[in-house]
């Protein structure tokens, strides 16, 4: 995949930003590497698997990202529920500021309005961009925890993370799906058998899967109040209860004139799967949005356990088994 269609030219970044690049193009070539599982390579960084994007994006934060105190960093695995996320944490801080009937949920993908943190890093060459963002401002990521500068990540920093992870059987089965949506069209699709095999020695976007979700869960430990934890499949089963505990987390409550006007349950009708899927915007195909996904590559099923119509029963063993031994002598587990 050409990089120049997400990277700035050279001669457009400010002097910082040209010495990190520099750092970054030493550093690639001293590091493990494997193809990824849709395009281009993925590099061995700091014991997690990340592309050149995720890399580059990670060493511009850490360089030169000036948090504040109000920032809010939306982090996931890929595939654990990134867009869901996205909307609802948008939909709780402006909830005050738009109408449900014609919110911005109703015309832009989640995406849009919680943008990814190492893609818009990259933006204009410099962090004017980034710096220029409102607050409070709204962050996306998969980077793993343990990726972000201590300024972010330490107690005196106030900025915080909402991180959600998911059964990983149905996070693989997911990926699965979506690596064959973004593969070029010259290149076979990947069998189920060969990306189960890598999913599983954690050769995947910004995986081991199992690492990531270590790293959030044991910040969250260490520091509640700067992350959230939260599950997939209870945000599915008690969104309601969910959305009260991130306004919560994030400081601003429901109040109980919200409540009486149903607000809360506003917010999750307007962030369900049904509604996203079926709104105009979130139907576009790529070849409209100029981007190598579409809009509607993130919304396949959003269902719990859709990974028995696709794993056999000694595969989800297998998987069930290395989740039982990546969290052994943990305190976590996944159920």
């Amino acid at each position: 995949m050409e990089t120049s269609k997400y990277f700035p030219s050279v001669e457009t970044l400010d002097e910082g930003y040209q010495k990190t690049f520099k750092n970054c193009d030493e550093l690639l070539p001293t590091l493990p590497q494997t193809k990824g599982w849709w395009f281009g390579q993925l590099f061995q960084y700091h014991g997690f698997w990340i592309h050149i994007f995720g890399i580059r994006g990670s060493m511009l934060i850490h360089d030169h990202f000036k948090p504040r105190s109000t920032d809010i960093v939306v982090a996931t695995s890929p595939k654990c529920g990134t867009t869901w996320l996205r909307a609802l944490v948008f939909s709780i801080i402006n909830r005050a500021s738009f109408d449900f009937s014609d919110h911005p949920l109703r015309k832009a993908n989640p995406q849009d309005l919680v943008p990814f943190f190492e893609k818009i890093i990259h933006k204009d060459g410099s962090t004017s961009f980034v710096d220029g963002i409102p607050s409070p401002r709204l962050l996306s990521t998969h980077l793993p925890y343990s990726l972000f500068p201590t300024r972010m990540t330490d107690d005196t920093s106030a900025c915080r993370f909402v991180y959600i992870y998911r059964d990983p059987k149905d996070v693989f089965v997911s990926k699965w799906h979506f690596a064959n949506k973004l593969r070029p069209k010259e290149l076979p699709p990947l069998s189920l058998e060969e990306t189960f095999d890598l999913f599983c020695k954690g050769v995947s976007h910004y995986g081991p899967f199992w690492d990531h979700v270590l790293g959030y869960w044991k910040a969250s430990v260490e520091s509640p109040k700067k992350v959230l934890f939260l599950k997939y499949e209870e945000v599915k089963k008690e969104p309601l209860g969910c959305v009260r505990k991130v306004a919560e987390f994030l400081g601003v409550p429901f109040t109980p004139e919200e409540e009486n006007k149903e607000i809360v349950e506003q917010i999750v009708k307007l962030c369900s799967f049904e509604s996203m899927s079926n709104q105009d915007v979130n139907k576009l195909d790529k070849r409209y949005q100029q981007r190598p996904v579409s809009n509607s590559d993130f919304f396949r099923k959003g269902e719990v356990g859709d990974w028995v119509n696709h794993l056999s029963p000694q595969m989800a063993e297998k998987l069930d088994q290395i989740t039982e031994q990546k969290l052994q002598d943990t305190g976590f587990n996944f159920h």
